[in-house]
This record gives structure tokens, sequence and C-alpha cells, in this order.
């Protein structure tokens, strides 16, 4: 069906659809865990580690882009958890300094590369909006190996899963170690965020991981159900914004992968099986029309009582 795309863009095409698939499923548990703005602030933070890891080796070599991307990201979450922990700041208020002071500082690092010399041919500036098109097949597998690692954890530990987000004092009972349970889930969040900040970019990169999971809130109630369609929904954006951004010349892919995840969830919004915009409207007319129907049978009684 793709035969008409080059080999490595249709490497690229399958490499963000198993990204967008474990970005959905990661994002179902953030948001759960009531941490969707955890995904944006992390993503943010990766930029300045992209840059000093490019500063340090004049080599832009993802393996190496991708350390620092994952040492800035856990860094920021370390900063997030100390600043909640050690003072009244509220979590999604050091959530929002991190991310500011952070991406603030890895404008200005990236700024300061550029001007330097060779810095302007690094396309570095990619990270920020995301440029799939520009992935070699050796960062293709990078990403696609590294995104199935995060969709292999979420499903072998589902059970663990569900117990540390709905039932944390029985999961405890059980001897399930609530402060594992959160470092693995801070670990495959960075992961799939620096696995995905040059497909999709640092700025858009949370767009992936929380609309998919909000889209598929509407569809089902069940949790499982919720993260296999969460991670469906995170693949067909994933994918469809590739293609369409390979569709042009030097097209930002980020903002394309938007776009279509915006258009999944104005579908599920409206047409959502269990809270859809449609199906309220539906129930609403049906519990009116129950009602007036039993109040005239109520004063069809009432009258025949009376004569």
């Amino acid at each position: 069906m793709l035969s008409w795309l080059s080999p490595n863009t249709q490497w690229v095409l399958l490499s963000t659809l198993i990204l967008g698939m474990a970005a959905g499923m990661i994002g179902c548990l953030a948001y759960w865990k009531r941490q969707s703005l955890m995904s944006d602030a992390l993503s943010h933070a990766a930029l300045p580690g992209v840059v000093i890891a490019f500063a340090l080796t004049g080599v832009k070599s993802l393996p190496v882009l991708l350390i620092g991307a994952a040492i800035s990201s856990l860094l920021g979450a370390l900063m997030i958890q100390g600043i909640r922990s050690s003072s009244r700041i509220k979590e999604d208020t050091a959530m929002g300094i991190i991310l500011s002071v952070f991406f603030g500082f890895g404008i200005m690092m990236l700024t300061l590369v550029s001007r330097s010399a060779g810095g302007s041919q690094s396309g570095l500036d990619g990270f920020i909006f995301g440029q799939a098109a520009s992935m070699v097949r050796q960062d293709v597998y990078i990403m696609l190996g590294m995104a199935v690692l995060v969709i292999l954890v979420v499903f072998i530990g589902f059970k663990e899963w569900k117990l540390f987000l709905f039932d944390p004092g029985f999961a405890k009972g059980l001897g399930l170690s609530a402060r594992w349970m959160n470092n693995i889930y801070l670990s495959v969040l960075v992961l799939v965020i620096v696995i995905g900040i040059q497909a999709v970019g640092v700025i858009l990169m949370a767009a992936l991981l929380i609309i998919p999971a909000v889209s598929a809130r509407y569809w089902s109630h069940s949790f499982k159900t919720m993260v296999v369609t969460s991670g469906l929904f995170g693949g067909m954006a994933g994918m469809s914004g590739s293609l369409l951004s390979s569709l042009g010349s030097g097209w930002p892919t980020g903002p394309f992968v938007v776009l279509t995840s915006s258009a999944i969830f104005l579908v599920s919004l409206v047409f959502g099986a269990e809270k859809g915009l449609l199906v309220q409207a539906l129930q609403l007319r049906s519990q009116k029309k129950q009602y007036q129907h039993s109040t005239w049978q109520h004063k069809t009684v009432h009258v025949k009582e009376a004569d």
C-alpha cells in the first residue's frame, strides 16, 4: 500500500507507529496518575541535555543525544520530586517551574551552539518540533527497539500497574513497592520521551502522550481497553503525522502529529461510546421521554381515580 514511498520512509513510518503506541500506553498511566503535565515538563527538560551532549562530543550521534536527553529529563524529574517534598509548592507548580527553566536554558544553549563553528549545521533545531524524515535507518532501529521495550514493560506488568494506580494500599499489602513502581513509571516515561523527541519534538511530544489517552477515555471505562485503545490512537497519530510531514520538504513532524491527534480527539469527543457528546445527548433525550411518559401515566392514574 505504501510501496510508492522509499524504504527508509517506510521504516520511519513503522517506527513512529510503534512510538505512538508506546506513548499512548504510557500516557494512560500518566492520565490515571494525574500527572499529564509531568510528560510535558520532562519532554521540555530533555532539550538542554541534547544540546549539551552535542556540545561535549561535537557529533550528532543519536545514542549520545538520547543519553543526554535521558539524563536531563531524569534530573528534571528528581528536581520536581525534591521541590514537592522539601517545600509547600504543589506538584503541578513544580512541574511548571522545571518546564520553563529547563526549556529556557535549552534554548539559550541551542543559540550559543548554533553560533559556534559548524553549529548552524548541527540540525539540533529539529529536536524542537521534530523531523522524522531526517532519521537514518540506524536511528529507526534504535527508536523501534526502545519503543518495543516500553510496550513490553506495560504488558508484562499490567496487573502491577493496575494495582499501583487504583489500589496502592492493597498493592502495598501484597508486597508491591510503591517506590519501585514509581521509579519504573518515571523511567519508562522518560524513555518514551527521549526516543520520541527527534520525531515529534520536545515541545509537542507531550501531545502524543496526553491526547490519545484522553481520547481513549471517551470509548471505555475499562482500564485494559483504554490502554489498548490509547495505544492504537497514538500509533495512528504518529504514523499519519509522519506520513503527512514526509510529503513536503523540511516539514516538521510534530505539528502534523498534533493535528491528527486532535482530529482523533474531536471524533472521540462527539462519537465516543461512553462519554461522547452524541451519546450523552441521546441518553438525555431518552431520559426526557421516559420522564414525560411516566408523568403522563401518573396523571392518567389520578384522573381515573378521580372518576
